[in-house]
């Protein structure tokens, strides 16, 4: 769940080895509730019913939705379909064949929070469509690949941009990835843009949540009506991929990786 982007960033916490237990954990549950909304979703599902879904897996699995502690939202996913890219509400409204629909989700285990998302085609595919998802996920795995200790976060956002852009796509600069932890949004701010070897400095046991937010087209946003879902200005797609991590020396530590788990 994408953040607002901030200038600034404050002290940012080191998880301790029980800290990092727990949200690994957590993660655990983020990553098994995506991965059956992904597998579930379908042509002819309504986003409500997906929603449903997700919620029920995290609860079987000893968890709680992330999403509901924010203030003013009732669900535990954003779903967004085509020219939305995040915060969409689930609605009473059912997926098409060939709609890109982006499920983001996450879960909070004994009070720790973590985050995820990703984005898919509904039924048939087509070139493009696979091409922009593909650009995006793997720009994720790259930013991924510059967490870890020594780095900065710059080194995570310009490696997001280069990706996204190289591709011939267009970074959302007015949002962000974040810090999880004890809430679904903390410090530091990790946006999709930046230069190499800036920013802050990471450390060992930082907590964070990664994300490639990104349009087919122009950059450029607009609020519906509901007060939560943005989507492009100019209706291209949108696309967002998200995981949580936590940093460590070597490489950084994937906490929800739906593939794996």
């Amino acid at each position: 769940m994408g953040k607002k982007s901030k200038s600034k960033t404050g002290g940012v916490s080191l998880r301790s080895p029980e800290e990092i237990a727990n949200l690994k954990i957590s993660g655990k549950i983020t990553a098994l509730a995506l991965k059956k909304a992904i597998e579930e979703a379908r042509v002819g599902m309504s986003l409500i019913e997906l929603d449903k879904i997700a919620e029920e897996e995290i609860l079987k699995l000893g968890g709680q939705s992330s999403f509901k502690t924010v203030p003013g939202y009732f669900w535990t996913t954003c779903l967004t379909i085509n020219d939305e890219v995040v915060h969409g509400t689930p609605r009473d409204i059912k997926l098409n064949d060939g709609d890109v629909l982006n499920i983001d989700l996450g879960a909070i285990y004994k009070g720790w929070h973590t985050d995820a998302a990703w984005t898919i085609v509904v039924g048939k595919s087509s070139p493009d469509k696979d091409k922009f998802l593909k650009i995006g996920e793997q720009t994720l795995w790259n930013a991924i690949e510059q967490a870890k200790v020594g780095n900065q976060i710059g080194d995570i956002s310009a490696t997001i941009a280069q990706g996204v852009e190289t591709g011939g796509y267009s970074v959302v600069r007015s949002l962000s990835g974040h810090g999880v932890g004890r809430k679904p949004h903390e410090e530091p701010t990790i946006p999709g843009f930046g230069k190499f070897k800036t920013g802050m400095v990471l450390k060992s046991g930082m907590s964070l949540a990664i994300e490639v937010i990104y349009l087919q087209g122009k950059d450029g946003l607009y609020q519906k009506e509901d007060n939560w879902t943005l989507a492009s200005m100019d209706g291209s797609l949108g696309g967002l991929f998200e995981m949580s991590v936590i940093i460590q020396n070597q490489k950084a530590d994937v906490l929800t990786d739906w593939r794996n788990v």
